[in-house]
C-alpha cells in the first residue's frame, strides 16, 4: 500500500458544503508544478470542478510559481484536467445536473510518488445548518474540556 502524505486541505469546504460522497482522482501537472507542490505550494479555498466535452477540470486551484522554474512556469490558476475513468465522468455530470450539487477538491496528497485528489459531491449548506454545526462543535469541545479537567484532579 502507497504511502499517503497530504499537502493541502480544503477545511473551508467542509465549513460550506455537506459532502455526500467523495472520490480519488490523478492531476495533470507539467513539472514545475509537480515542484512546487512538494514544496506545499498550493491552496484550495476557492477552487471547484466543471464538466466541459466529457472531461473534468478543477479551476481555480492555485498552485504557486516554483521559484527556479523561470520560464517554465505555467499560470497559477490555470484550470488542470482530472485523471477519471469515463463512467465516473458521466455519473458526476448527471450528480451535477440536479439541483445544488457541485464538485468541490477536498484534498490534495502524494499516493507513492503519484500526486491524487480527493474530490467531493458536495450540497451546499444554508445559514442555519452552519450555525448547527459551530454549536455541535462548541458542545464537543465544552465537554473535551470537561472531562480533561475532571481526569486530572
Amino acid at each position: 500500500m502507497p504511502e499517503l502524505k497530504t499537502i493541502a486541505k480544503n477545511r473551508k469546504a467542509y465549513h460550506d458544503y455537506f459532502v455526500d460522497e467523495s472520490l480519488e482522482a490523478g492531476i495533470e501537472l507539467v513539472g514545475t508544478e509537480v515542484k512546487s507542490l512538494r514544496q506545499g505550494g498550493v491552496n484550495l479555498k476557492d477552487s471547484w470542478c466543471d464538466i466541459v466535452n466529457g472531461e473534468i477540470f478543477v479551476k481555480q486551484m492555485h498552485v504557486s510559481p516554483y521559484e527556479k522554474g523561470n520560464i517554465f512556469n505555467r499560470d497559477p490558476v490555470r484550470p488542470r484536467r482530472l485523471l477519471l475513468h469515463r463512467r465516473e465522468i458521466t455519473r458526476l455530470a448527471s450528480l451535477v445536473a440536479t439541483k445544488g450539487v457541485t464538485i468541490i477538491p477536498l484534498s490534495v496528497y502524494f499516493k507513492g510518488s503519484r500526486i491524487k485528489a480527493q474530490v467531493g459531491i458536495c450540497r451546499g449548506k444554508k445559514l442555519y445548518d452552519k450555525r448547527e454545526d459551530q454549536a455541535k462543535k462548541a458542545a464537543k469541545r465544552d465537554i473535551d474540556r470537561a472531562l480533561k479537567e475532571s481526569g486530572r484532579d
